[in-house]
């Protein structure tokens, strides 16, 4: 089956209410990189339970729907997927714990024809379960590689900007483990091409990747770091494409700019020497 454009467009993707503890946030903080210095007392609030605190970026991974695309109805090749953009906005500091409710819609579809893929627009807002007052909205772009050919010329949510010609004004360097992928799906994410040698084998890959969300997140840690001085309520908004995979146990290096409105990232597989996320900017709120 192949994708249907306006089946896809109006696809019912499923409301989600989830309930979070501080324990959640603490795995989702462990499962991105958050104390692998011991000694940092900064990273602590995201990691112990003394004035818990939840990452800015552990948004992405509350209210999600599941593993959607790899239903047959949507007629997405889903072994051939890939993310390729993630922006998030936070309208208000993500509590450490509660209820929240995740809507999530596709927005559009853009067709770069049979043969080429199609890129899929999606967008889901998170809301407090009580209340109903928005947290986040989290839009993302996935490109089908062997769906091209339904139609759509829909454009994309998030207008991403280059990254700046100067030497960066300032660099983190953060390592993931080789086990990161399998820490990370613990958050919700079950997409087996993250854990499953023979999927990932099928997808073109030689072994399996990190999540996309794990590596914008890891990033996230680097801006939070230097930009934010690990206050995560200066974190206000992020985007970035991803340029290129990671795999489990590379080492991820930051480059960061101070812009006259917000920050420039952009981060690199160290051992590579390879740009896996391009195009970020982020929000940073004044101290």
């Amino acid at each position: 089956m192949a994708i249907d454009y306006g089946r896809l467009l109006a696809w019912p993707v499923p409301e989600i209410r989830q309930a979070y503890s501080v324990r959640d946030s603490q795995l989702y903080a462990l499962a991105v990189g958050l104390g692998a210095d011991p000694t940092d007392t900064r990273q602590l609030p995201f990691v112990y339970e003394q004035s818990p605190q939840a990452l800015p970026t552990q948004a992405v991974v509350l209210g999600y729907p599941g593993f959607w695309m790899k239903d047959p109805g949507t007629g997405v090749d889903w072994v051939r997927l890939v993310h390729a953009e993630q922006g998030l906005t936070l309208h208000q500091p993500l509590p450490a714990s509660g209820e929240v409710i995740g809507r999530t819609r596709v927005i559009g579809i853009n067709d770069k024809g049979p043969g080429k893929g199609a890129i899929v627009y999606s967008r889901r807002t998170l809301h407090d379960a009580t209340s109903d007052a928005l947290i986040a909205t989290l839009d993302s772009s996935t490109f089908c590689r062997g769906d091209g050919g339904c139609g759509g010329s829909d454009a994309p949510p998030m207008t991403l900007t280059a990254t700046p010609e100067r030497a960066p004004d300032a660099v983190c360097a953060l390592p993931t483990l080789p086990q990161q992928a399998l820490l990370y799906r613990l958050c919700g994410d079950f997409n087996p091409l993250h854990a499953d040698p023979a999927v990932a084998r099928a997808a073109g890959f030689d072994r399996p990747i990190l999540h996309g969300l794990c590596t914008f997140a890891v990033a996230g840690h680097a801006l939070l770091r230097e930009a934010c001085g690990y206050d995560p309520a200066r974190l206000t908004s992020m985007q970035a494409r991803f340029s290129a995979p990671v795999y489990p146990g590379e080492t991820l290096r930051t480059e960061i700019w101070r812009e006259a409105d917000d920050v420039a990232f952009r981060t690199w597989a160290v051992e590579r020497d390879i740009v896996v996320l391009s195009h970020g900017r982020a929000g940073i709120k004044p101290a």
